[in-house]
């Protein structure tokens, strides 16, 4: 599975949705889920960028989810707009931005993507 670090996971199928967050509660690591559209422009602006951010955290898992795609997930989560980015942490949702915000988008995967321990909450 290494090489699935430091890039951003597309997820296609609500079988591979459970297995990558089973994955998260094993290891505990942080999950950021970008909620994305093909049609969406903000969301292709936001790509790259997310990208980016994966390539320098490996300790972070990036998904990717087309809401048209898998519908049920986006429900699930209470997903109304797009891109929303949805932080998970044991399978609950710690944090949520929505709109292609880079700034907030950088501020809270390194809020949340500190080691279990060192934060000073």
């Amino acid at each position: 599975m290494a090489a699935e670090e430091g890039t951003v996971i597309g997820v296609h199928t609500v079988e591979a949705w459970k297995e990558h967050l089973e994955k998260g509660n094993v290891s505990k690591k942080l999950i950021v889920v970008d909620f994305t559209a093909s049609w969406c422009g903000p969301c292709r602006f936001i790509a790259p960028i997310l990208a980016e951010i994966a390539k320098k955290l490996p300790h972070v898992v990036f998904l990717k989810v087309d809401v048209d795609e898998l519908k049920t997930v986006a429900e699930e989560w209470n997903v109304e707009a797009m891109p929303t980015f949805l932080f998970l942490k044991e399978g609950k949702a710690v944090d949520k931005v929505v709109g292609a915000k880079k700034e907030e988008l950088q501020l809270t995967i390194t809020k949340h993507a500190e080691a279990p321990g060192t934060s000073t909450a």
